[in-house]
């Protein structure tokens, strides 16, 4: 049933505008970003040559463009996530979801891997134009797989949280502003910490991403976006199972 709802939700991505011109405009400025990092890595090239452990293009052209790529979806993924169910309440549709014989956590968990599944093709379109650089280069593949791996928990950790916005109102905008501004805290909350909040600092998106981002894997930012994921899961079945036993 899980996957019902997931492929179900995954389809409706695909009839919905909004998703299609989220997917084209992302696209377009995180390739023009990425021709602006080769473009720069040609002007440093001379001096690199000059180096003995010069960095590659993996470091100066990939690794830039999937961190620019993380603020963008930053950005859009309240875009997507803000109907997924806000959307249901306001057409009235969330009554026969409550009513059905389908547990909570299952028709939680479909919706989440559906817009998850919507975040991997958006990774994978992303990972085309790095994977494109192999044609006349070589490319550290252990950092360009480190790089989607890190973008797959970021992306996985974002769809959480909006996922529980979109619970807890039925205007998907108010649910998008919400989603938005909650992402934006976590992820410059590092910034504004200083040396003895350390509580704070690990509770930073950004500070949990940029290791990994550098090829860093560690237990201990799997951890996080894995606590992170699970904690938005259980309290959006919390609330919707609330809302079923108001009727």
């Amino acid at each position: 049933m899980i996957a019902g709802i997931a492929f179900r939700e995954l389809r409706s991505m695909f009839l919905s505008p909004l998703a299609w011109s989220v997917l084209a405009v992302t696209q377009l400025i995180i390739a023009w970003s990425f021709f602006s990092q080769i473009d720069f890595f040609f002007t440093l090239q001379p001096q690199l040559a000059t180096m003995p452990s010069a960095p590659g293009v993996t470091d100066l052209v990939v690794m830039p463009t999937f961190e620019i790529a993380s603020i963008i979806l930053l950005m859009v993924t309240p875009l997507l996530t803000m109907r997924l169910l806000s959307e249901e309440k306001r057409n009235g549709t969330i009554a026969l979801l409550l009513s059905s014989p389908i547990s909570m956590t299952e028709i939680v968990l479909g919706k989440f891997i559906g817009i998850v599944m919507f975040m991997l093709i958006f990774i994978a379109m992303i990972s085309l134009m790095p994977l494109s650089l192999m044609v006349g280069t070589e490319l550290d593949m252990g950092k360009f797989a480190a790089g989607i791996f890190a973008l797959a928990l970021l992306l996985s950790a974002f769809a959480s949280a909006g996922l529980y916005m979109s619970s807890l109102t039925e205007n998907p905008v108010v649910a998008a502003i919400s989603t938005f501004g909650l992402l934006l805290l976590l992820w410059i909350i590092s910034n504004n910490a200083g040396e003895s909040s350390g509580a704070l600092t690990q509770l930073s998106l950004l500070g949990h991403f940029s290791p990994m981002l550098r090829g860093l894997i560690d237990t201990a930012d799997i951890a996080y976006f894995t606590l992170f994921i699970a904690t938005f899961l259980i309290l959006t079945i919390r609330q919707m199972d609330s809302q079923r036993l108001q009727g």
